[in-house]
């Protein structure tokens, strides 16, 4: 069972709901960010919370006080006794248009929480990697956390192949639906630049481990076309930690299974995390 913080009040999920007015619903106006907590402990909640404000400030929506209240209540919800598994979960904030659109701005937002089950994937998925489906989509908007997947949704419908799309607008590889794409190639770990892609609180912590521990990482857009030449390549994301990828479209990476790279990566990814979580950030 999941809960959801809705106008003042916790209630299981299936008993919320927000208006066919608010904006979210008709015009699709409205930003999140999604966490994960261990024991009750909201990891990199600050780095997360940024985002979420940033994103509301891009999109025209009046954050005020939003952000440090949706703080308040994920303490809060997060020691619940109803809180799924005692408090190890995903929990995904979110902030809407609300109902007033006025000349492009939206100045009377609606913020609500769930927190569900995480469903991070698999360890079969982790030892053999997963496949992404090129597309040449773009996601509406990269520096905005928006709720409109709908462009990468549709790549994938009735896909069970594939993990997510990836998406290469004139054949450039920017991101995926909902991740952050990394190739290693030629001593060099490669992934597109800030701007151009979302600022992935994972992706961010994986860049300064890997330039930490004594990898090369340049924020560089590379093309479909370099793929073939790639050694490895990985996707980062809040459920996903570090997910080595073994194929895009027909385009095999390296020899088709997971490499050394992305694995030292999750496990330094891992490892930082606990040590955060114990230091209670």
């Amino acid at each position: 069972m999941s809960i959801c913080y809705l106008e003042g009040t916790f209630r299981p999920t299936e008993e919320c709901a927000l208006p066919v007015t608010d904006l979210a619903i008709i015009r699709g106006v409205g930003v999140f960010d999604s966490l994960r907590s261990f024991d009750g402990k909201p990891f990199a909640l600050e780095e997360h919370m940024k985002r979420l404000e940033d994103s509301a400030l891009r999109v025209g929506i009046a954050v005020g006080d939003t952000v440090d209240r949706i703080k308040q209540i994920i303490s809060d919800g997060l020691i619940r006794s109803d809180c799924p598994n005692g408090g190890s979960c995903l929990v995904r904030s979110y902030i809407t248009g609300g109902d007033t659109n006025d000349l492009g701005l939206f100045p009377n937002p609606r913020h609500f929480i769930i927190f569900s089950k995480a469903e991070p994937p698999s360890d079969e998925e982790y030892r053999t990697g997963v496949s992404l489906l090129p597309t040449s989509e773009s996601r509406y908007y990269p520096t905005i956390k928006s709720i409109n997947y709908l462009a990468g949704i549709m790549q994938c419908a009735g896909r069970s192949d594939v993990w997510e799309c990836l998406y290469c607008p004139g054949g450039e590889i920017t991101e995926t639906l909902a991740s952050s794409f990394f190739v290693y190639m030629d001593g060099t770990i490669f992934t597109a630049p800030l701007g151009a892609v979302l600022g992935g609180v994972t992706r961010n912590i994986v860049i300064d481990l890997a330039r930490t521990y004594g990898f090369k990482v340049v924020e560089h857009a590379l093309r479909l076309s370099d793929l073939p030449a790639a050694d490895e390549a990985f996707i980062t994301g809040t459920l996903k930690d570090v997910l080595p990828v073994v194929k895009v479209g027909d385009i095999v990476i390296g020899d088709g299974k997971p490499g050394p790279v992305a694995a030292r990566l999750l496990r330094l990814f891992r490892e930082y995390r606990e040590r955060r979580l114990k230091g209670g950030q």
